[in-house]
C-alpha cells in the first residue's frame, strides 16, 4: 500500500483464462448481491465522511478461502514485509495476472457505480469527469499509460501489527475511490485492527473517522482527494486511510483497486 505513490514492485504480463464452473458461479452470486446494495445511500455517506460501508458481500467461506491463499506463492506478483519500508508492521501480497475470479468480478462489477460518483466528484471540484462507465475500458486507458500491474492485494496482520496512514497512488492516473473487505472475524480471530481514516481540511484540524466492519464486509474510501460543500463554495480534502494496532490474532483484508500500478 503506497505511501504517496512511492510503493512501487515488479509485476507480470496479463494472460487471459477461460473461467471455471466454480468462478461462473461466485460471479453470478456476487452479482445478486451487489444487485442490493443502496448506491444512493453509499453516494450520500461518501460525500459526507469520505467512506461508506457496503454491507456483508462475502460469505465466511469465501473469506475464509481468499485468506488462505496467502500462504501460496501462485498467483502473486510480489509480497511486501511493511516493516522494511517503513509502512507499518505487517505484509501484503499483490495479485498478478489473470486475477482469481471472484476478484476480478468484484473490481469489475463494483467499478460502474462508482465511476459514476467518481465522475459527479470530478465535475464537483471543476475537472472533467471522464472515467468511463466499463472497467476493462479504464484499464485500458492505465495500461496506454504505462500503468500495467495489477493492483488488488491480500494484506496479513498479527498481534501488534498496524498500517500507517496513506494513500495508494501508484502513478500519474489515479482512480479516486477503492474498496476494502474484511476477510476475518472481529472478536474471534482478532482484537483491535480498526480501519482508520484521517481528512486534512485547508485551515483546520485533520478529523479521523473510525469504520467498524463485519466479516465480509466492505468500506468503500476516497483514494486521496474529495469534495466537500463550505460556506463559499467546494473545497477539496486530503484522505489518507490505514489501520490501527492488532491487540490479539490475525487479521486479513482484501484490498481492490481500480487502477494499475506503473
Amino acid at each position: 500500500m503506497p505511501v504517496e505513490g512511492a510503493r512501487v514492485h515488479s509485476g507480470g504480463a496479463r494472460e487471459e483464462r477461460s473461467p471455471t464452473p466454480s468462478s461462473l458461479q461466485a460471479a453470478s452470486a456476487v452479482a445478486s448481491r451487489l444487485a442490493g446494495i443502496d448506491w444512493g445511500r453509499i453516494g450520500a455517506e461518501l460525500d459526507g465522511f469520505g467512506a461508506a460501508t457496503t454491507g456483508v458481500l462475502l460469505t465466511p467461506q469465501e473469506c475464509a478461502r481468499i485468506a488462505s491463499g496467502y500462504a501460496e506463492e501462485k498467483g502473486f506478483r510480489s509480497r511486501v514485509v511493511m516493516s522494511r519500508h517503513g509502512f507499518g508492521r505487517g505484509e501484503y501480497k499483490y495479485y498478478g495476472y489473470p486475477l482469481p475470479g471472484l476478484i476480478a468480478e468484484l473490481r469489475s462489477a463494483l467499478y460502474p457505480p462508482l465511476a459514476a460518483i467518481a465522475n459527479r466528484w470530478e465535475a464537483a471540484l471543476g475537472r472533467a469527469g471522464d472515467y468511463p462507465q466499463d472497467h476493462a475500458a479504464y484499464l485500458e486507458r492505465c495500461h496506454a499509460a504505462g500503468q500495467g500491474r495489477p493492483t488488488p492485494l491480500l494484506l496479513r496482520y498479527g498481534a501488534g501489527d498496524y498500517n500507517c496512514l496513506h494513500q495508494d497512488l501508484y502513478g500519474a492516473l489515479a482512480f479516486p475511490l477503492q474498496v476494502a473487505f474484511l476477510l476475518s472475524a472481529p472478536g474471534e480471530h482478532f482484537t483491535g485492527g480498526e480501519f482508520v481514516l484521517t481528512e486534512q481540511r485547508p485551515r483546520m484540524q485533520s478529523r479521523a473517522e473510525v469504520v467498524s466492519l463485519r466479516q465480509g464486509e466492505g468500506v468503500i474510501f476516497a483514494v486521496n482527494q474529495r469534495p466537500v460543500q463550505g460556506g463559499r463554495g467546494v473545497y477539496r480534502v486530503s484522505m489518507r486511510h490505514g489501520v490501527s494496532r492488532l491487540r490479539s490474532g490475525e487479521r486479513f483484508t482484501l484490498g481492490i483497486i481500480f487502477h494499475d500500478a506503473a
